[in-house]
């Protein structure tokens, strides 16, 4: 399962899509503190967020997660617009991965197949 936090309406639907056409179970945040509440109760395989966001940024969500002994261990995907190549921000508040906004939804399923562990992948089939 995968926790998306994403305050743009749009671009969460788009991410939510995307990965439940790929056989992922998601459940989507319109900000941080909602995002990380999600994650406590659901304690996903993965979450990817966006930086600028109400209440909580991406940036802190990470670091928030990181900083749970019980959260630790799942991967994030930060997928920013805000970000230049080359940025630390994201890696240095504990993001797994980034991803330059504009993307393609392959560009996050191909990231997503990568940081999940192969036990809690989909079943493997791609649409």
């Amino acid at each position: 399962m995968i926790v998306v936090a994403e305050d743009h309406d749009d671009i969460r639907y788009v991410l939510k899509r995307s990965l439940e056409r790929a056989g992922h179970r998601v459940v989507v945040a319109a900000d941080g503190a909602s995002a990380l509440a999600a994650i406590r109760e659901h304690r996903p395989d993965l979450v990817v967020t966006d930086v600028d966001m109400p209440q909580m940024t991406g940036l802190d969500l990470c670091r928030a997660i990181r900083a749970d002994d019980d959260l630790r261990h799942i991967p994030i995907v930060v997928a920013s617009g805000s970000l230049m190549p080359g940025d630390r921000q994201a890696s240095d508040a504990g993001a797994s991965a980034t991803l330059l906004k504009p993307f393609v939804p392959a560009q996050l399923l191909d990231l997503v197949a990568a940081l999940l562990p192969q036990d809690s992948a989909a079943d493997g089939v791609k649409k």
